[in-house]
């Protein structure tokens, strides 16, 4: 859950950002959401019940971004249906408000390169690349498969499924030589989360998830994989 209290800004009333908005409302944090059409945030308003603030503007102008106060706000969500707005206002809310969270959706997969931290990104939502992410995890078993970029995509959570004659099957952790800038972090077997010491065997059908660089990602999955 997120951290109560926390003031975020939310920037597009559309399908994300509003119900981004009541869902971190409901756990108690203060919300802003910006919409720059008034009619459309008037219905939005009446129809769910937002008890959120809202600033009426185009987020990708200073004045309503000062008027939203977004100097005080933790975390800005860019939530627009529009890559370039989403682009402009990560860039507005880090350089110009020094918020420290930024998280941008990506709504068309091919300019998702662009969303980094040289725009003010510090993490990027692309719903296509989540969902397939979500069926390779469902589907594939001894394939390693990266779930969530973090750190500007420096920095992925990977996962993967033991096979049979896995290189770390009947292993203990301290067995196993992981590369340099990645991490076990969990080991999930029979439903049950495990939290992996030196002493912990894996087995195949365990589903592993692992930290890792982008320049270490080939060795995990030849050390977890033998790919």
């Amino acid at each position: 859950m997120t951290p109560k209290g926390l003031r975020i800004a939310i920037a597009g009333a559309g399908n994300v950002g509003k119900f981004v908005a009541a869902d971190l409302q409901k756990r108690g944090n203060d919300v802003v959401l910006i919409e720059q059409n008034h009619e459309y945030a008037k219905r939005v308003r009446h129809d769910m019940g937002l008890d959120v603030h809202w600033v009426i503007g185009d987020a990708c102008e200073l004045h309503t971004l000062d008027e939203a106060v977004l100097s005080s706000c933790e975390v800005v969500v860019a939530a627009t249906g529009d890559d370039e707005d989403n682009l402009v206002i990560s860039l507005l809310a880090k350089q110009e408000f020094a918020v420290p969270r930024v998280i941008a959706r990506v709504n068309h997969p091919d300019n998702e390169w662009l969303f980094n931290e040289s725009w003010g990104v510090d993490i990027a939502v692309s719903t296509p690349h989540l969902l397939t992410a979500l069926v390779e995890e469902a589907v594939s078993v001894g394939d390693l498969v990266k779930l969530l970029r973090l750190e500007q995509g420096r920095v992925s959570l990977m996962e993967v499924t033991l096979a049979e004659g896995s290189p770390v099957d009947g292993k203990t952790v301290r067995e196993i030589a992981f590369p340099t800038d990645s991490s076990l972090v969990a080991v999930v077997r029979d439903g049950h989360v495990i939290a992996p010491r030196g002493e912990t065997p894996l087995h195949a059908g365990d589903e592993v998830l692992a930290l890792a660089t982008t320049q270490a990602e080939g060795d995990l999955r030849r050390a977890l994989t033998g790919e």
